[in-house]
């Protein structure tokens, strides 16, 4: 029933901004924690970013610093915050959000991705 869509990716030069959005729809139970993914050609999924309902966010160790997740107001839309992008940035975003279901368990869903090019 949740689907998640994310926006906001596309082509931008090394050094740029780039945000992109994730919204959440069709949920029925809070959701307590919202992710973001990406995968390059060639490599493994990786987590780039997450956020709990709390606000409590970590980051992977290649994007500490240049990179924020927020989640106003605990909604169920996640932001990433891309600064100073670098080429290795490059990679299909996909955002994921986890909720629990009483009496059933952990559920969760993902986006179908957005591509980020970071290039000259």
């Amino acid at each position: 029933q949740v689907q998640l869509v994310e926006s906001g990716g596309g082509l931008v030069q090394p050094g740029g901004s780039q945000r992109l959005s994730c919204a959440a729809s069709g949920t029925i139970f809070s959701i307590y924690i919202m992710c973001w993914y990406r995968q390059a050609p060639g490599k493994q999924r990786e987590l780039v970013a997450e956020i709990t309902k709390g606000g409590t966010a970590t980051y992977a160790d290649s994007v500490k610093g240049r990179f924020t997740i927020s989640r106003p107001n605990s909604k169920d839309t996640v932001y990433l915050q891309m600064n100073s992008l670098k080429p290795e940035d490059t990679a299909v975003y996909y955002c994921y959000a986890e909720w629990i279901v009483l009496g059933i368990g952990k559920m969760d869903a993902w986006g179908q991705g957005t591509q980020v090019t970071v290039s000259s």
